[in-house]
């Protein structure tokens, strides 16, 4: 397709724009620095735990509504296999803020945590900590490739440049401002990024509603015309897979660092919860217009556009149904707004990947080893991890066809394994490190037991009503759910038992590698004074000053 050039140009200043924010905000993020005595990993990876209501509104909501939210919402609506009903990212994620507002922001919060892995490293000690935190930091690393996927494959819609191109340029704009400021940096561009995709989403919306070449969709929403109805149809045997997707993207959103980088960054553990009950609105605001969108798409007698027969679905494109529909079915001036929405959707999902992914190494396998790294070393590994995550992140993106399989490991990893390690260590007192081992190994071994058709591992453990189609087992019951339940199950059993065979004696103490006859001493919160728990602190305490 030939180059659209007010396309192009959009795109030159909205990258200009944010560039310019992220340069702004690394200049404030450096004065920070010298007014503070909190140390380069407060301000790097929580801006100082300064970040306002509104910012936190604004950069928790830009994380997740990310280019594969928008695209995604609007390709399942339009998908006809599908429909709304399988739409479920608006209404997951609204979800897992509320329960992460009500369960996980306070507990985390009012202990100053860095990370989602520091409980891990008081209660378990840095070695398992470590092995632990490789989950979540691929999990991160994985999201890099499926935000700019979903920006070069809609650049490609209007523009004739390589995609490969397209996404090493936008990847390298999010990994300069990251670099530079830090969260000060992710935040204030989240700010500018969000308010362009909601400003855009909105405008676009009315402007694809009044298009004259498609059927009401209030009655293609229950009739077959050009396709099947928009809204979908949910068969009695999916019933258990649609409720274990819907737990598995909702739940397992909760044990990503992400979302606990922006409840820790918040200035107070009420504005934690705040932002997190806020936003869950905002992205339900949010998933309206990909919605209609998808269901005009649905709706719509491709003859009559310029983009013509085949249908998207027909001719393969269907993950690309949204630009589609800005392209064909709008003046010019909305696509090319419409593309600056996807484009700051996409970016705003980039650099908190790079961010997070970085902190969890940084402060969990980095600054472990290196206890004695001073601010300025600290600096440079922060700011080379950030270029690295990036690099090999984008270097994924060569894998296009694999997209689908970053999403599902990212999410299954998240919720089959960290989210019972992460609700053990939280709430649940006995759990202990020897139980945090078996768990991880009996949600591994069931999950990959369980198969999956994108990675073509075979399905060994067969649960009930699991069907051959196609060559393929595909399983009915909810398996995600069963092995993420059978980890939390196995984390208890085994701390306790383990923990009842030290304390009464029946096992020698010489054998209690975990050592948990020491959890049991009281350890202060996070955010004393060093004078104050210098008598408590031992080896399985975080090795580094979270204070504030």
């Amino acid at each position: 397709m030939a180059l659209h050039i007010p396309g192009l140009i959009m795109m030159v200043v909205f990258y200009l724009l944010v560039l310019g924010i992220g340069i702004w905000a690394s200049v404030k993020s450096k004065k920070m620095e010298k007014n503070t005595f909190t140390g380069q990993i407060e301000v790097s990876f929580l801006a100082n735990r300064k970040v306002s209501l509104v910012v936190g509104v604004f950069t928790m909501t830009a994380t997740w509504v990310g280019g594969a939210f928008i695209i995604g919402v609007a390709e399942t609506v339009y998908d006809p296999t599908k429909g709304l009903i399988w739409a479920l990212l608006p209404l997951q994620m609204s979800v897992s803020f509320i329960f992460g507002g009500l369960f996980f922001a306070k507990p985390m919060r009012d202990q100053n945590y860095i990370t989602m892995m520091d409980p891990f490293q008081r209660k378990y000690g840095k070695t398992l900590t470590g092995l632990l935190a490789i989950v979540p930091f691929i999990s991160e690393m994985m999201w890099v490739p499926v935000t700019l996927i979903s920006l070069g494959v809609t650049i490609s819609i209007f523009s004739d440049l390589p995609l490969s191109l397209c996404i090493w340029i936008s990847a390298a704009v999010a990994i300069i401002y990251t670099v530079l400021g830090g969260l000060s940096s992710v935040a204030f561009t989240d700010v500018i990024q969000l308010s362009l995709v909601f400003c855009s989403l909105w405008l676009c919306a009315p402007f694809v509603l009044a298009s004259d070449v498609y059927t009401d969709i209030t009655q293609t929403a229950f009739n077959h015309t050009h396709q099947a109805p928009w809204l979908g149809r949910l068969k009695s045997d999916e019933v258990w897979r649609w409720i274990d997707n819907f737990l598995s993207m909702s739940a397992g959103n909760l044990a990503f660092q992400d979302f606990h980088q922006r409840t820790l960054s918040s200035s107070s553990t009420s504005t934690a919860r705040m932002i997190c009950f806020i936003a869950a609105g905002v992205v339900i605001v949010l998933g309206i217009p990909p919605v209609l969108i998808g269901a005009v798409a649905a709706s719509t007698d491709w003859n009559m556009t310029s983009y013509g027969s085949p249908s998207p679905y027909e001719r393969g494109e269907t993950a690309m149904v949204l630009p589609i529909i800005l392209l064909h079915l709008t003046p010019t001036a909305i696509f090319v707004v419409g593309m600056g929405a996807i484009a700051g959707a996409a970016m705003s999902s980039t650099d908190s990947c790079l961010l997070a992914a970085t902190a969890i190494f940084t402060t969990t396998i980095y600054k472990p080893i290196r206890q004695q790294a001073s601010d300025r070393e600290l600096h440079w590994v922060i700011c080379f991890s950030i270029v690295a995550v990036g690099i090999v992140g984008t270097s994924l993106t060569y894998l296009d066809n694999s997209i689908l399989a970053f999403w599902i490991l990212s999410s299954d990893l998240t919720y089959t394994i960290m989210l019972p390690q992460l609700i053990c260590i939280l709430f649940i007192q006995v759990s202990n490190g020897y139980g945090a081992v078996i768990g991880y190994i009996v949600a591994f071994v069931m999950r990959v037991l369980c198969g999956e058709p994108v990675f073509h591992l075979p399905v060994i453990l067969h649960f009930p009503g699991c069907t051959l189609e196609d060559g393929v087992y595909i399983q009915r019951w909810p398996f995600k759910t069963i092995c993420m339940l059978s980890a939390l199950v196995s984390i208890l059993m085994f701390s306790y038992v383990s923990s009842f065979l030290f304390n009464k004696g029946i096992l020698p103490e010489r054998w209690d590698v975990f050592k948990v006859k020491l959890q049991g001493a009281p350890i202060p919160a996070d955010g004393a004074r060093e004078g104050e728990k210098a008598d408590v602190q031992n080896e399985n305490e975080p090795v580094h000053d979270t204070g504030c």
